[in-house]
């Protein structure tokens, strides 16, 4: 009896390890190709997708789809789509023939639909995602779709910056002072998950973001352990700027350290973005991707994870306990050295979530984007009440509606700007934010200790 259940395992295993080496529909190869359908099509045509169908080889894939002209029946059509090489295609050049009903694009055509077509916002706004039959949705007015549409858009941002906030907060209210590289180490939990993803290829979307969303984690949160070991404890009682200063230098230093060891930049496949409908109003449909509820599932957790161990663990207790009164805590048995390691370590966990966040949401992530990941989340933090963490994650919220808000409405180029012009109103108008209370945020403008 128990040989004939070791053989079931047996079989059970190698039938899921077949199953995990069977290929998977690269998602940035189906877009591509999609892409390519409205181009190759009569203008007026509607295009509805049946079925994507990847190749043996990763290297490309068929899509089955209808198109319709204006008074006509639809028509049943396959395209076939191959790519350089196997997984996600850094650019559109990447794509290397097309097959339409099993006559090949001519190599002109060709160029010209990745030139003018493939590379262009209106291409990306063309594409025939497979949203189902979408004369079911239920109709809203336009306004609502399109608040909604970029509300949805906005949840990763909010919550890269709601949790690269909170790690502000946990550092600010234990300390009063604030680390310019927590950009840096949200990049290097960035590089973590893609490295995670890219040795579980293949593997399902759901160990594979636990893995890499675990690495990235746990990567930062050493990063921000030496780093209270390296800086902050030993200035802890210095005055002035010198800790400001220092911080600095660490993201400088941590900067280069990611360009040297990592390169410019890592990709990452994306995960669970294949969009859904939700509403429509009249021929706009708004979208949402797994992603983008994922992104805010991983921001809430963390938030009521911080409220659990800071309400119920010991590290909550001496946290509190050494943020209101340093030197009463140290006199009850608290090590300042200690609780400080702890914080940032945990920190340092927070802004590697928030890498891993912005990798998997966008697939893509460098070390050059660390300085504005570092003021913008700075200026959430500012916003919802530095030290407050419920206010963090307010001021993610806020900050990432607006910057989608003003991509929306106005020139994108001037987006960054606008996002600096609230923290500006904020810091002259309410210095507090939000949440916070002006009583901690003026003592902690000062030294405390002795």
């Amino acid at each position: 009896m128990s040989r004939r259940l070791v053989f079931r395992l047996i079989v059970l295993l190698a039938a899921s390890m077949l199953v995990g080496c069977s290929p998977a529909l690269e998602t940035d190869q189906a877009r591509l190709c999609r892409m390519a359908l409205p181009a190759l099509m009569p203008e007026m045509a509607r295009i509805a997708i049946v079925a994507q169908r990847p190749d043996a080889d990763g290297r490309g894939l068929s899509v089955a789809f209808t198109a319709r002209t204006p008074g006509e029946e639809p028509r049943d059509h396959l395209a076939a789509c191959r790519f350089r090489e196997p997984g996600r295609p850094n650019e559109s050049r990447d794509l290397v023939s097309v097959t339409l009903d099993g006559r090949s694009v001519s190599e002109a055509r060709l160029y010209v639909l990745i030139r003018y077509w493939l590379a262009t916002p209106e291409g990306r706004a063309a594409d025939p995602a497979p949203l189902g039959d979408i004369s079911a949705l239920p109709l809203v007015p336009h306004p609502l779709a399109y608040g909604l549409q970029m509300a949805l858009d906005g949840l990763p941002l909010a919550a890269v910056y709601g949790l690269l906030a909170a790690a502000y907060s946990l550092i600010y209210g234990l300390i009063g002072r604030i680390n310019f590289a927590f950009g840096e180490m949200a990049a290097a939990g960035g590089y973590a998950a893609a490295i995670a993803a890219l040795a579980m290829v293949g593997w399902p979307p759901a160990p594979l973001l636990t893995v890499a969303f675990a690495l990235a984690a746990a990567v930062a949160a050493g990063w921000g352990f030496a780093a209270a070991r390296v800086v902050f404890i030993p200035l802890r009682h210095a005055r002035g700027q010198q800790v400001l200063v220092a911080t600095v230098g660490l993201a400088l230093f941590l900067r280069e350290l990611l360009r040297l060891a990592q390169g410019d930049r890592s990709w990452m496949s994306p995960e669970l973005n294949q969009p859904f409908a939700l509403v429509r109003a009249d021929d706009f449909v708004t979208v949402a991707t797994p992603m983008a509820f994922l992104s805010s599932a991983v921001a809430l957790a963390a938030g009521l994870g911080l409220v659990i161990v800071f309400r119920y663990s010991r590290i909550g207790r001496e946290w509190r306990a050494y943020a209101d009164d340093p030197l009463a805590a140290e006199l009850m048995g608290v090590s300042p050295a200690a609780i400080t390691a702890r914080a940032f370590a945990l920190s340092g966990a927070l802004a590697g979530l928030a890498g891993a966040t912005m990798t998997a949401a966008f697939g893509a992530v460098g070390y050059g984007l660390s300085a504005t990941l570092t003021l913008k989340a700075l200026a959430a933090a500012i916003v919802g009440g530095i030290g407050s963490l419920p206010g963090a994650f307010l001021g993610g919220l806020i900050v990432g509606a607006a910057e989608t808000g003003w991509s929306a409405l106005f020139p994108i180029d001037y987006r960054d700007i606008a996002v600096y012009a609230l923290l500006t109103i904020f810091i002259a108008l309410r210095p507090s934010g939000l949440l916070g209370q002006r009583e901690a945020v003026t003592h902690n403008l000062f030294p405390r200790r002795s």
